[in-house]
């Protein structure tokens, strides 16, 4: 849930429980809304949805498992913390929340085999990968993070029994964004792929250009006389006001459930 404002991720939450298994909260949402944030999201999802919290823990053992004890009130079914933390660390987090997957990330998504080789990781993508997540199920992690790419060796290399989950998935000429390793998830399933993490983006973006299109073809309507005012409801429309008007500043009014007053003046 990469959203701008809480009251996003709720709505999102709200929308998607009856199509998701896991709703993932990272460190945007987790940073600026704390626990009461997650909780809420908790809330909106329902309880037929399960927390991804995807912190990508990464300290000296110790501090990693205070840090997940420190989320044990939350109830995560999947916490994350990177591989590359070794083995002590992922057994501290293991250890810390027994009753959560501790999932480990092996190589970021947005990594080039290049950017390994500037942070002194030897090898392709793909051999990285492979070694630390055998690493971090031979330290108790039950879950592993890699990218759609490496689905089929990773699964071949720690078994059937290892949950995997696979971001970087995009539709087929799909933005990429920021990631380099992607596949659809047709691919990422047949791979052997347990769960795919779909970010908000891949649907709200798409929805925003629509939108977005709409409005400017309206716009144009209107300078040929044609339309007499081009008004943009909604509640987020509303909630994200500055950011749309920055998009198409000559609408003559936006409005929404805390602005209805102003329907009048239009």
């Amino acid at each position: 849930l990469d959203l701008p404002d809480l009251a996003s991720a709720t709505e999102v939450a709200a929308q998607v429980n009856d199509s998701v298994a896991f709703l993932k909260v990272g460190l945007e949402t987790y940073l600026r809304d704390g626990a009461a944030g997650v909780g809420a999201i908790r809330q909106a999802a329902g309880p037929n949805v399960e927390l991804f919290l995807d912190l990508k823990l990464h300290d000296i053992p110790n501090t990693v498992a205070g840090a997940a004890r420190s989320v044990a009130a939350l109830n995560p079914s999947l916490l994350t913390v990177h591989a590359s933390g070794g083995p002590a660390m992922i057994e501290a987090a293991v250890n810390a929340l027994p009753g959560t997957s501790i999932t480990a990330v092996t190589i970021l998504t947005s990594l080039t085999a290049a950017d390994l080789a500037a942070i002194g990781i030897e090898g392709d993508p793909l051999s990285a990968v492979v070694r630390l997540a055998k690493l971090a199920v031979d330290a108790g992690a039950t879950a592993l993070v890699c990218s759609p790419l490496e689905v089929a060796a990773v699964r071949s290399a720690v078994g059937p029994d290892v949950r995997l989950v696979i971001p970087g998935i995009r539709p087929a000429g799909g933005d990429l964004g920021d990631q380099q390793r992607v596949a659809t998830p047709e691919q990422a399933l047949a791979d052997g792929a347990d769960v795919v993490v779909v970010n908000t983006c891949g649907f709200i973006e798409p929805a925003r250009q629509e939108s977005l299109a709409v409005i400017r073809e309206m716009l144009e309507l209107k300078q040929q006389g044609k339309v007499r005012a081009v008004v943009v409801a909604g509640c987020l429309a509303e909630r994200q006001k500055d950011m749309l008007l920055e998009q198409v500043p000559d609408v003559d009014q936006i409005v929404g459930v805390f602005g209805r007053e102003d329907i009048a003046s239009v």
